[in-house]
């Protein structure tokens, strides 16, 4: 045998090789290129793939469509304000050209979710689906903010308005306990509750050290859930009032199986407060009946400062254009999204209902120093509460959504 006929027999097993991972090599990089052109045709952005999901992930059902993620497109002809500032269901401190706020241009803005559209609101849709229903919010202020636009966005399907009314004769302008506002023509209450921390803030032992002012009972639910265990949909938010700086003012500590807890801090308390609330919906609501949101958190826009240090945003007049200048995502959302994780089993039916990307871009959507009439030139502005109408807006629609997708009917 000549030496050629040995060196081809030891080559040619090679170039197959060769062959195969150029091959790999070329193709990965074709797959690559096309993706690329896909994902930024639809207005994507590398920064927007590492803000969120690494928390928050987008769902993986194959199919969906995931609101959460996209950006904002300035649409002159796009009927974004689905009510005006003249529905009688709005609390005077959202009504921020009422209040003096002269620029419209925060209006003209709609959610361009990546890949996909957003279904157009249908009010009177959404009313048929939930006739002889309940639909319930739950958590601090921002929630009253959201309840207060689905009210005004329903109440557009009802030709009489008077048939729209708080059911105990309660005006809106009340802040404290609840509000139940009844669709007569659909027998339906649209509902909210004022429960901050979702679980239960009261007084002290009588033993406790001077410097308790109040406790936080992380194992006991608001007392007012026992009013919700025949809802259809509810919608819990939370964390606004979960930061040290707030319950350190407060002289806020921890109780938990009867015991007060001097040294458990801030995020432990959130992260046990989601746990009493997933064992509460688990237990005692119908999971053929209601539908169980958990709202991310709604970023808020100071600054030069705080809420109750200076902090301002009056001089925005247009969402964030650079992904680059979001601020870091809050800690509150990696234990809603543990939760809403764990909570998701069987027949059950919660979802995330994930805000706080698109939101934070918004920081010309708030009332500013444009607050309800009495307020002192001197007070602090708001940057956290929203105009309306306004960005709650888009919450609903991407609620709504979720509903259409759940095939949300009441029985």
């Amino acid at each position: 045998m000549d030496q050629l006929t040995i060196l081809t027999r030891h080559q040619l097993p090679s170039s197959p090789v060769i062959i195969k991972r150029e091959l790999c090599c070329a193709l990965s990089f074709v797959f690559i290129l096309i993706s690329s052109i896909i994902f930024f045709n639809h207005g994507g952005s590398w920064e927007s793939l590492l803000f969120l999901p690494r928390t928050l992930t987008p769902n993986q059902q194959i199919g969906a469509c995931d609101y959460s993620y996209g950006r904002w497109v300035r649409d002159d002809n796009f009927p974004i304000q689905l009510y005006g500032e003249n529905c009688p269901f709005l609390d005077p401190g959202f009504r921020c050209r009422r209040n003096g706020r002269k620029d419209v241009e925060f209006l003209k803005w709609r959610w361009q979710p990546h890949g996909c559209d957003l279904p157009r609101f249908d009010a009177r849709d959404f009313l048929e689906r939930s006739r002889n229903g309940r639909i319930v919010f739950a958590g601090d202020s921002i929630g009253r903010n959201q309840w207060e636009s689905l009210i005004c966005m329903l109440a557009q399907a009802v030709s009489n308005q008077s048939t729209i009314f708080e059911e105990n004769g309660s005006p809106i302008t009340k802040h404290k306990g609840f509000l139940s506002m009844r669709f007569q023509e659909y027998n339906l209450t649209v509902e909210y509750y004022r429960t901050p921390f979702l679980v239960v803030n009261t007084r002290p032992p009588i033993d406790a050290p001077a410097q308790v002012k109040s406790i936080i009972k992380v194992d006991e639910l608001h007392w007012r859930s026992t009013q919700w265990t025949t809802v259809d949909v509810i919608v819990f938010n939370t964390g606004h009032w979960w930061n040290k700086e707030k319950i350190v003012k407060m002289g806020c500590y921890f109780q938990e199986g009867g015991k007060l807890n001097m040294t458990m801090n801030v995020m432990q308390g959130f992260r046990r407060s989601l746990q009493t609330l997933k064992s509460w919906t688990t237990k005692n609501l119908n999971p053929e009946r209601s539908h169980v949101f958990l709202r991310s958190y709604s970023p808020v826009h100071y600054t030069n400062g705080t809420w109750d240090d200076g902090g301002v945003c009056a001089a925005e007049m247009e969402p964030e254009n650079d992904t680059k200048k979001l601020r870091a995502e809050p800690w509150n959302n990696q234990y809603i999204s543990d939760v809403i994780e764990q909570m998701k089993y069987g027949n059950r039916k919660f979802q995330l209902l994930n805000i706080t990307y698109m939101t934070e871009f918004r920081k010309d959507g708030h009332p500013s120093r444009h607050r309800e009439p009495g307020t002192q030139d001197n007070a602090p502005q708001d940057c956290s509460h929203w105009c309306l109408p306004g960005i709650p807006d888009t919450w609903n629609q991407v609620l709504y959504a979720h509903l259409l997708s759940m095939e949300f009917r009441t029985k």
